[in-house]
């Protein structure tokens, strides 16, 4: 196993306390690039303002530089530091932070009533709808999509999706374009309805100053393309919890207001995004170790989430845990703004999951990924 492999891996989690045992700071000669697990290193490279989200001489990877995807890339806050990342960032965390979560909470379930995640519905059909479809109709709705696009939205978003990651295959890249001109067009092609989301991001980013209207609709695209994977690996390991302990089935039903906390604990304990890079702008110090310009580091987030400086028992899962931390939805500067957000539509989205799971035999592996731990489920057995 090494860092990149681990995501996908039936159990990582030993061998990222191996690597929190080792240096602060290791350098992997395979991989080339510097790697930390310990909670305080994560801490003091997400904080360190020379460490980049991009390195400076490639703000957008070169397989889709040039394309649609590689010019909404560009313009995603999270994929930029400093004025062109603050001020938007700014107006992201006060619209999403404005949107009622018991409104989240609605939207959710009665998408899963309209997918097919009910009582009686095939399992593997209700899982797919549960952890793709859904999140991404809930947020079409939050932002004020016409209902005739969310089917084809969630496809586009999919396709978007695969440019992200550099295990794209040249065909993914070209659709991923296709998709982003087709899910920056569904933005532009009428006035955010009012009380919409998208309207609310509107007012926030001309009352910071930061009037670019073609990155707006850029980075609201960014929301949808978040949501997905970040969402469905909630949602989707969320399920795995539930499946390796019978027992917290049974505590949900009796406690049903516990089931946020559950998805808090596994966003924690068994994070989507597993890790994250830095790049090195200039000569810095982390851990003691001199770092040059051009250095990379890779952040293991879900080694930081298990660091017993962090947490007691951090290998348990504990719907009661107290002093929580989570590097899963990041930290500092670049922190996700919508971490509200997709904690409340996964635990509905876990709720309404929830009474198929009882008889069900599931199968899962992890879907390739350099970065994300997102459950690929198969029903080896289905009972009345």
């Amino acid at each position: 196993m090494h860092a990149l492999a681990a995501p996908t891996h039936a159990n990582p989690y030993p061998y990222y306390a191996s690597l929190r045992a080792g240096p602060p700071l290791r350098f992997d000669t395979e991989l080339r690039l510097w790697t930390a697990a310990r909670a305080t290193v994560v801490d003091e490279v997400l904080l360190n303002p020379l460490c980049r989200v991009r390195p400076l001489a490639e703000p957008v990877p070169q397989a889709i530089a040039g394309s649609a995807a590689g010019r909404l890339f560009g313009q995603l806050v999270r994929m930029n530091d400093g004025d062109p990342h603050a001020r938007p960032k700014l107006a992201l965390q006060r619209a999403l932070a404005a949107v009622p979560l018991h409104t989240v909470q609605r939207y959710a379930l009665e998408a899963a009533a309209t997918l097919g995640v009910v009582p009686g519905a095939p399992l593997a059909e209700a899982l797919h709808a549960a952890s793709h479809r859904l999140p991404s109709q809930v947020l079409a709705r939050l932002l004020g999509l016409d209902a005739a696009s969310w089917p084809q939205l969630t496809d586009w978003t999919a396709d978007f999706v695969a440019c992200l990651s550099p295990l794209g295959t040249p065909v993914q890249l070209a659709q991923a374009s296709v998709a982003a001109q087709a899910l920056r067009s569904l933005f532009q092609q009428s006035p955010a309805p009012a009380h919409s989301l998208a309207a609310r991001v509107q007012q926030e980013v001309e009352a910071v100053g930061w009037n670019q209207a073609d990155a707006l609709w850029a980075n609201l695209v960014g929301l949808l393309s978040q949501t997905y994977d970040a969402t469905a690996g909630l949602i989707g390991n969320s399920v795995v919890a539930l499946q390796a302990q019978p027992g917290l089935r049974d505590a949900l039903r009796a406690a049903p207001e516990r089931m946020a906390a559950l998805v808090q604990e596994v966003s924690r304990l068994d994070p989507a995004v597993q890790n994250t890079r830095r790049f090195v702008a200039e000569p810095t110090r982390v851990a003691g170790v001199q770092l040059a310009a051009g250095d990379t580091i890779l952040l293991l987030l879900a080694a930081a989430n298990r660091d017993p400086a962090l947490h007691a028992r951090p290998d348990a899962l504990e719907l009661d845990r107290a002093g929580y931390r989570n590097y899963g939805f990041g930290h500092g500067p670049h922190a996700c703004p919508g971490q509200a957000l997709a904690c409340s539509i996964a635990s509905a989205a876990v709720q309404a999951l929830l009474p198929l799971l009882d008889n069900a035999r599931l199968a899962w592996h992890y879907r390739p990924s350099l970065n994300a731990r997102i459950p690929v489920f198969s029903t080896s057995k289905e009972t009345p």
